[in-house]
């Protein structure tokens, strides 16, 4: 039996080499035909590529650097609500165009204050959870900051702070809302509760439920607030009544009935001011 090397017999080695040969002496006389090969812009490869793997764009990156810097160098008084949201919905989507969604917001609750305090449903549907949340985390920090100003020091001597904060959760919310806010005996604020909530123009109080609650914080006086989700902070005739029968049970419990507030968009109005009380 005939025993073979590495590649077989020295014939086929010697075969192969053959071949080689002759493609190498047949290349020698081909012509090639020189082609114009397409210009190539590096720049437009590049946008082509980010897009085609969902990368950011750099016209897009240049226009969020440009903005953040407007917003750290100048502060939110330069920008426009619509810039505003902008930035804010960069957060849960950040290498996306937000613009259109930001001129979708305001086109749906007019502007960025609204947009904030809105009902956490409509905006989900219009925006997505996560955009929602941080819009929402945005107006409870807001809701917080105002809060801070008023704790710890006496109410009826920060007016300003007191209205500051009941503007701040109040004067863009979509239903009427009715709060306490109890208070003790040097008049600092025990807490902010919500006793009603209601439709866009009526919430129902129970002055029973107000004086009770009273009563549990061991709370010396209060403070009435509501808003007008219509905009419009003018007492309504039950207003009026409602907040004569409740200083009429809180008089019984030497409770101290302080203001009673109405918050709209377009101002507030004080019982105690317009002689109500």
């Amino acid at each position: 039996m005939k025993k073979f090397g590495f590649w077989g017999s020295s014939g086929i080695i010697k075969n192969l080499s053959n071949r080689l040969i002759t493609v190498v002496m047949s290349m020698q006389h081909t012509q090639f035909t020189d082609i114009a090969a397409p210009a190539f812009n590096p720049r437009l490869a590049d946008e082509k590529a980010r897009k085609r793997l969902g990368l950011y764009d750099t016209k897009l990156r240049d226009h969020h650097v440009a903005l953040r810097g407007r917003f750290q160098n100048h502060g939110a008084e330069h920008l426009s609500d619509a810039e505003m949201l902008e930035l804010l919905l960069l957060h849960a989507s950040p290498r996306k165009d937000t613009r259109p969604t930001a001129k979708k917001v305001l086109s749906e609750f007019g502007d960025i204050a609204s947009a904030l305090a809105a009902d956490t449903a409509r905006l989900e549907a219009l925006i997505g959870v996560s955009a929602t949340q941080d819009l929402k985390l945005v107006f409870s920090a807001s809701k917080r900051l105002a809060k801070a100003r008023i704790a710890h020091r006496p109410l009826i001597s920060s007016w300003d702070a007191v209205l500051t904060y009941c503007r701040t959760a109040l004067a863009h919310k979509e239903t009427e809302e009715f709060h306490v806010l109890y208070l003790d005996r040097r008049n600092m604020l025990i807490a902010d509760e919500v006793m009603g909530v209601g439709t866009v123009d009526h919430v129902p109080v129970y002055p029973r439920e107000v004086l009770k609650r009273a009563l549990e914080l061991n709370s010396c006086a209060i403070i009435l607030v509501h808003n007008h989700p219509s905009g419009d902070p003018n007492p309504s005739p039950s207003d009026i009544e409602m907040t004569k029968l409740i200083k009429q049970a809180a008089d019984s419990l030497s409770i101290t009935l302080h203001d009673h507030l109405i918050i709209g968009a377009s101002g507030e109005t004080s019982f105690v001011s317009e002689g109500l009380l």
